[in-house]
């Protein structure tokens, strides 16, 4: 099982590790910074000893990596992982900026349902099963995500459940959130966001943030 350090600081953009496995262009590692698509957040970019890494998948509780088939690693190789810390940063500020705006529409609107949500990095969406548009909702609900932001309240990411690899993010006095992916510490680091509302079919509403 790789251990994920990219938990334990997700501020890290590089790390010297071993190889531990090998299945021809596929190798894991000891422990990683490079995060792996899950819960909507895309994978990051950037190398494992030296080589782009084109693909980072998650099974159970072990990362593979998918290197260029000329990579000729072996196990036991050391290696130095680096990510690109610009697109982790940005998928880390929208990731957050999402799970308010997700939070702050479940207490709006009782009863919706969240069906679909991604984090890229150049915005996030999130799309509910709602019979009516939002739109009329986003200008309070932008508010109220802005107000958490300014007031740069510390963001507390820990294990609700260490062995099964189960995490939450707390703001004290808004929110506890079940979620495993990279967080902030301080909700000020989000920065300055926008809304917008779309319509992709009957019965589904999707809300589109960005970063101002």
């Amino acid at each position: 099982m790789t251990r994920k350090i990219f938990w334990e600081d997700p501020y890290l953009t590089t790390l010297s590790t071993y190889v531990t496995g090998v299945q021809g262009a596929v190798v894991t590692v000891e422990e990683t910074i490079f995060y792996a698509f899950s819960g909507g957040q895309e994978s990051d970019h950037g190398t494992i000893g030296g080589f782009r890494v084109i693909s980072a998948r998650k099974e159970e509780q072990e990362i593979f990596y998918e290197l260029p088939q000329d990579h000729a690693l072996q196990v036991g190789d050391p290696v130095e992982i680096t990510i690109d810390w610009e697109r982790r940063y940005r998928l880390m500020r929208l990731h957050f900026a999402a799970e308010l705006v997700l939070e702050l529409f479940y207490r709006k609107l009782g009863g919706v349902d969240k069906v679909g949500a991604h984090i890229a990095e150049e915005k996030a969406r999130i799309d509910f099963s709602w019979p009516q548009s939002i739109s009329p909702l986003l200008p309070d609900i932008d508010a109220d995500a802005q107000r958490l932001i300014d007031e740069n309240r510390d963001i507390i990411s820990a294990f609700s459940d260490e062995d099964a690899e189960r995490r939450y993010w707390r703001v004290e006095g808004f929110a506890e959130v079940p979620c495993g992916g990279t967080h902030l510490t301080r909700t000020g680091e989000v920065g300055r966001i926008s809304m917008k509302r779309k319509n992709v079919g009957k019965g589904k509403e999707r809300v589109e943030i960005y970063l101002s």
